[in-house]
């Protein structure tokens, strides 16, 4: 049975992880450092729990405890459920709660990447994408378009923030990833020849005089496939770029030069499916 709490004294600590809830703290990644990350919505904390994921706490209004919380409460046992007017929760996380309802669910230890990669065809990687709307959508794109897995460089915005998970739907949950290195020094070199090792050619998604077309037919052939997107501003690096095995381009007009990190990936991952 739910232990619901009545909140009242916005300053106790079990509220600390809803009350530090910013876009700026999500982005320097505190949450990780704490063991915790926060689930929003319904929907997303559904998938979180398909998953597998932990649950530690609930926040949420009063009213959704009978409503459209009530099936995932069933299935969180006895963990607290802080609950009180709109006007309360939301001078305690400082922004109006989406569909009114969040999760706080612990964190798992990331796999190796030798470990996710090693039965997959097709997997991507992110390259310092530091804006979680754009990690959220690529994850949705991932999951649609059968990539099997996404290693993220450790500039690269946490794919368990709060926005980030909310854009995917989910999906966060649902393809496996992991941190291809925990320290700048080891990508791109070391990143991709593990990536090499593993049986990967490496597509590196950037426009420069050497680029080929993204329909290339040898990139097609390829068993194995590692598409590399670059950060939202600069893209690629240069170092990265110069260390894969091909350099890829996406054809287009009107002398538009590039797209978004997630449109270019949903394009990417549809036309380099593995045949």
């Amino acid at each position: 049975m739910a232990n619901i709490i009545e909140v009242e004294n916005l300053d106790i600590p079990e509220l600390e992880i809803y009350a530090r809830m910013t876009q700026i703290q999500l982005r320097n990644r505190l949450e990780p450092k704490k063991g915790l990350f926060i689930a929003e919505s319904p929907k997303v904390i559904k998938v979180a729990l398909d998953a597998g994921y932990e649950p530690v706490s609930l926040l949420m209004e009063r009213k959704h405890i009978t409503g459209q919380a009530q099936a995932i409460l069933e299935r969180c046992g006895d963990i607290p459920v802080y609950t009180g007017d709109r006007s309360v929760l939301a001078s305690l996380t400082g922004y109006e709660l989406t569909r009114g309802i969040l999760c706080a669910m612990r964190r798992p230890c990331l796999p190796r990447p030798e470990e996710i990669c090693k039965d997959a065809k097709r997997i991507a990687v992110l390259e310092g994408v530091a804006d979680a709307t754009n990690v959220g959508a690529i994850f949705r794109s991932a999951a649609a378009l059968n990539v099997d897995a996404v290693l993220i460089t450790s500039t690269c915005c946490d794919p368990l923030c709060r926005r980030a998970a909310r854009v995917s739907m989910g999906t966060v949950f649902q393809v496996p990833w992991t941190r291809i290195n925990e320290t700048l020094d080891q990508w791109p070199e070391e990143g991709l020849s593990l990536l090499n090792r593993m049986g990967f050619r490496t597509a590196a998604m950037a426009l420069t005089d050497n680029s080929i077309s993204i329909d290339d037919p040898r990139l097609m052939e390829e068993p194995k496939l590692a598409i590399i997107l670059g950060t939202e501003g600069d893209g690629l690096s240069e170092n990265s770029i110069a260390h894969c095995d091909y350099t890829v381009k996406i054809p287009m007009s009107h002398q538009v030069d590039s797209l978004n990190v997630a449109a270019a990936s949903a394009v990417a991952f549809w036309q380099l499916r593995a045949r």
